[in-house]
């Protein structure tokens, strides 16, 4: 039987069983895409190819185990399909780290950085090590390379029920982590952060924490871009200040102590150059926590 369309009920509901799968394959796809574009700057960095090789094997793993909550986190907000429930979360994520994992393969196999002569230890380092961005960066190709149809059903479920300040609040913080992690592994493993904290003078440190915390204030609440909190009439800005601006520089200085001890920039470093080589490389890290506030 035709249907007014010209079309059979019978191809409607082909068209409906091939949807979804439609619907999988353009989430990959994305995925590849969000890993190539968001890691491919270190991918290209050479002191990310000598850290895959000389990285001590125990600090690697903690950084694929911070990660992967992280995943399932990101996932949970923006994975590549309507999930409902942890368990699809949880495969996302690791989808998620598999595509990070093959990105980095084929990349790193192309530029030569990877190949025949090299030990299993060094490959399996340099491609893991490259997988940790790549898989945020898979995450993260879903809400930045479009999605159909706007905002997702899972996502307006979620805005309908969180009906409680302190989870939007966890939301917004976790987010912050995320963008902090993301920005400071760009930049952690290069020659110079540690160039920069042995050139600046301990006013410099102060002055670049105050320019942090300004920069990362106005980018949420001054400037105004698209999904930026605006301070409410009922609160004074200083509020804020102290819940959103303040605690997600925290976290950036904590998740930047976090990477440079991971990368081994920390090693033998006394009190006062460990402070400083943190302050500079929480700059960024603070500039990724705002952009992800906003962005996702």
């Amino acid at each position: 039987m035709s249907t007014r369309n010209g079309s059979t009920k019978d191809d409607q509901h082909d068209e409906e069983k091939r949807a979804p799968l439609r619907a999988k394959v353009v989430g990959i796809g994305r995925a590849f895409g969000g890993a190539l574009i968001f890691s491919l700057p270190m991918l290209m960095t050479m002191e990310l190819w000598w850290l895959g090789f000389m990285l001590d094997r125990f600090r690697l793993a903690m950084l694929v185990i911070v990660t992967l909550p992280l995943l399932v986190g990101l996932a949970r907000r923006i994975g590549f399909e309507d999930t409902w429930d942890w368990q699809e979360d949880v495969r996302d994520a690791c989808v998620a780290f598999a595509i990070g994992l093959l990105t980095a393969t084929v990349v790193l196999s192309v530029f030569k950085v990877i190949g025949p002569g090299m030990s299993f230890d060094e490959v399996i380092g340099k491609i893991v090590l490259q997988a940790i961005p790549a898989s945020i960066g898979a995450l993260l190709g879903r809400s930045q390379l479009g999605n159909e149809g706007g905002e997702s059903d899972k996502e307006n479920a979620e805005t309908a029920s969180s009906t409680t300040p302190m989870r939007d609040y966890g939301g917004e913080m976790f987010l912050m982590a995320v963008g902090a992690l993301f920005l400071s592994l760009n930049v952690a493993p290069t020659d110079e952060m540690p160039m920069i904290a042995q050139m600046m003078t301990p006013t410099h440190a102060v002055l670049l924490l105050a320019l942090s915390l300004l920069v990362m204030h106005g980018f949420v609440y001054a400037v105004g871009f698209k999904g930026s909190a605006l301070p409410t009439n009922d609160e004074p800005w200083i509020s804020d200040f102290v819940r959103f601006t303040l605690v997600g520089y925290m976290l950036a200085i904590l998740i930047s102590l976090f990477v440079l001890w991971s990368f081994g920039r920390l090693d033998g470093e006394a009190f006062l150059p460990t402070v400083m080589t943190t302050i500079v490389l929480a700059f960024p890290a603070a500039l990724g926590a705002a952009a992800a506030r906003l962005i996702l």
